[in-house]
């Protein structure tokens, strides 16, 4: 996602920095088309997050489209087995994205290329959250998205006089975002690592603000989106593209349902299309059982939900206003309804957990039948407010363990040796044959079954010196 947020002490770029020649007169002048190797580093965690199949990179995918009106591009995913190379001759430009676990891996990419004297471009999660870190790795820092700050960046390359950062003033609206080209992707010798879903973009940006999420920063606290009929015509022209109705998509937006008018409004038109689909969603509307109806008619599979705790007291801390506890089983319930499994998160590590929490999440999960439960360890994020306010607390700055499943700070109620013989507990009890049989029985045997059994193999094989 060579497209997030930057600071540093030099002016911002703007969109209103569009003084002399067009991009088109620029690009013409040229007498070789410049050529761009986008790279999707894998990460280094010890739980090989990024192992087996994998999502396509749709903001590197969007990155591409973009680049490609102007500047020849190879597009490289290293999870699928691409190779980055060492000589970077053959390149005028080397362009990484970076989340926070795939950081060191990425920054070594990009110093190699630097050494070679190339124009290298570092935007991403991380990039965005620590710009000062990341601008001794790279020519330039991308802040924000890069089709905010595309113009000038696009020229300043042309013209050979770069930034050490690129931030725009300003979020272009969605109304002008290009629709992806999938086939940088799907033309790697390696496509086959792809999951079969198909990735899509409806919203950016979240309000909400919750202490530990980066989104805010990243895509703006604005609340952003595309055209219905936009929405509605890519998921057509990947029907016609695959010949077939019933394709699968995924819903890459951090908070689909927030503005719920549109929300529903999107589904209904999408249960017109044959699909199916599934997407992260907050709690804010869940329980009212017409959004389910809607939801299950439209052909959603899967609802994603942060459930986070069961303590109220951590909701409250966390800034998770959308999360009331007295909503959970009436939202689970609403989705069982309509035949929408859950993939429920929920996250320890806080200061107020205890051994009670364990127990009351157990209970949940138990009660409510949650298909697919999903735990991590609280992980303070570099450049959010919670990172700020843990810092003196975390054991250490190793970006490749800053996966949600690293044991980060001592946590003062329970301590960190009781913390992990409970998380370890938790998920083994969950993940046991007969637990997945009372949470799977009478539902339709298909990857969530998979995804449970494979849980039951990896959950016996836990210890604690796995999450230190």
């Amino acid at each position: 996602m060579l497209a997030e947020d930057l600071q540093t002490a030099e002016p911002t770029a703007s969109r209103s920095h569009n003084a002399g020649p067009s991009l088109e007169q620029l690009a013409d002048a040229q007498k070789t088309r410049k050529k761009w190797l986008l790279v999707q580093p894998k990460s280094q965690t010890s739980m090989m997050v990024d192992s087996g199949t994998v999502s396509m990179p749709l903001n590197l995918i969007m990155v591409a489209t973009l680049a490609s009106k102007y500047f020849d591009i190879t597009f490289l995913d290293e999870r699928t087995g691409d190779a980055i190379p060492q000589d970077f001759s053959g390149f005028d430009v080397v362009a990484i994205t970076s989340r926070t676990l795939n950081a060191t891996n990425a920054y070594k990419i990009g110093e190699r290329a630097k050494a070679q004297g190339k124009i290298v471009l570092l935007g991403g999660v991380h990039p965005t959250m620590l710009h000062d870190e990341a601008t001794s790795h790279c020519t330039s820092v991308i802040y924000g998205e890069i089709e905010s700050v595309w113009d000038e960046l696009a020229r300043d390359i042309f013209q050979g006089k770069m930034k050490s950062f690129y931030k725009s003033s300003d979020l272009r609206p969605m109304t002008t975002m290009t629709p992806p080209d999938f086939s940088f992707a799907l033309n790697s010798p390696h496509a086959k690592k792809y999951s079969q879903l198909i990735p899509i973009l409806a919203t950016k940006g979240c309000p909400v603000g919750c202490s530990f999420c980066t989104t805010p920063t990243v895509y703006g606290k604005s609340y952003r989106y595309r055209e219905i009929d936009l929405v509605l015509n890519e998921m057509r022209s990947h029907q016609e593209r695959l010949g077939k109705q019933k394709l699968r998509f995924s819903f890459m937006d951090d908070n689909i349902s927030f503005r719920p008018k549109y929300f529903m409004e999107l589904l209904e038109g999408m249960a017109k299309l044959g699909v199916r689909w599934n997407a992260n969603i907050s709690m804010n509307f869940l329980h009212k059982p017409e959004v389910a109806e809607v939801a299950g008619r439209s052909g959603c599979d899967l609802m994603s939900i942060g459930f986070e705790s069961l303590n109220p007291d951590i909701l409250k801390s966390m800034n998770k206003g959308s999360n009331r506890l007295q909503n959970y089983e009436t939202a689970v319930s609403n989705l069982h309804k309509n035949n929408i499994a859950i993939q429920g998160y929920f996250i320890f590590g806080f200061d107020d957990d205890t051994e009670k929490s364990f127990q009351a999440t157990y209970d949940f999960i138990m009660k409510n039948r949650i298909e697919f439960p999903v735990f991590s360890l609280l992980t303070p994020f570099p450049g959010t407010p919670y990172f700020e306010e843990m810092k003196s607390r975390v054991r250490h700055f190793d970006w490749d363990k800053y996966d949600t499943y690293h044991y980060m700070f001592e946590p003062k109620t329970l301590g960190g040796e009781k913390l992990l013989e409970n998380f370890i507990k938790l998920q083994r009890e969950v993940y046991k044959g007969s637990a997945i049989m009372k949470r799977m029985q009478g539902k339709p045997v298909n990857w969530v079954w998979f995804v449970n059994f494979l849980m039951n193999r990896f959950t016996r094989k836990l210890t604690p010196e796995i999450y230190l």
